[in-house]
C-alpha cells in the first residue's frame, strides 16, 4: 500500500484485513467496460493500463504499477457500469477487497477517508497536468514528462501505448525515441 499520507499501523492492519492476495496473468481485464467490477486492486508488483474504446480503438488513459491502486471510480462513487478497461500489461500480484467494503471503510475510518482522499486529489492533479501538457507541449516534450512520472512503463511497456498515452502515432513516437 503506498504510503502517501500516512496512517497507523491499526489502521493499516483493520485495511489488511478486508483484502486478499491475488495473481493475475499477462493482458488480463481487471475491469471491463459496461460490467460490474464489485473490487478494487492494491497493485503489490507489476503494470495496469487503463483505456477507452473510442470508435473501436483503444484509447490509453493512464498506468498503474507496484504501490497504485485501480478501480472504476463511476462504480465506486456514482454506482454506475465502468465506461473505461483495465488490464494487465505484465504478470500482476495485488490485493482485493470489494468495494462496498472499502467504501465502509472510507465513511468509519478518517485515516482510509484522508488517504482515499489524498490518492484522488494526486490522481486529479496528475489528470489535469496531463491534460495541460498534451495542449502546450510538443510530441517530444510530452514523451520527456511521461518518463519522468512513469519510468518503468517507458522501459516495460508496449511502445503503441505509450504513443496512445501522449495522443501521438507510433511511427512519431519512434522517431522521438531514435533522437530524429
Amino acid at each position: 500500500m503506498r504510503r502517501d499520507f500516512p496512517v497507523s499501523d491499526e489502521t493499516v492492519r483493520l485495511l489488511t484485513s478486508y483484502v486478499r492476495p491475488c495473481r493475475f496473468p499477462k493482458r488480463y481485464q481487471l475491469i471491463r467496460a459496461g460490467v460490474y467490477c464489485k473490487v478494487a486492486y492494491f497493485i503489490e508488483k507489476g503494470i495496469t493500463r487503463s483505456y477507452w474504446l473510442v470508435d473501436g480503438e483503444e484509447v490509453t488513459t493512464s498506468f498503474s504499477s507496484d504501490g497504485g491502486i485501480v478501480f472504476s471510480m463511476d462504480e465506486l462513487y456514482y454506482h454506475k457500469l465502468s465506461e473505461e478497461f483495465v488490464e494487465t500489461l505484465t504478470d500482476v500480484e495485488a490485493y482485493e477487497i470489494s468495494l462496498a467494503d472499502l467504501l465502509h471503510l472510507f465513511h468509519t475510518n478518517l485515516e482510509l477517508a484522508n488517504w482515499g482522499r489524498v490518492i484522488h486529489q494526486n490522481e486529479y492533479r496528475r489528470l489535469h497536468r496531463t491534460h495541460k501538457e498534451r495542449l502546450t507541449l510538443s510530441a517530444k516534450e510530452r514523451y520527456e514528462e511521461m518518463k519522468a512520472q512513469f519510468p518503468v512503463v517507458c522501459e516495460r511497456v508496449n511502445l503503441g501505448y505509450i504513443a496512445s498515452y501522449l495522443g501521438i502515432t507510433l511511427p512519431t513516437l519512434s522517431r522521438i525515441r531514435a533522437g530524429k
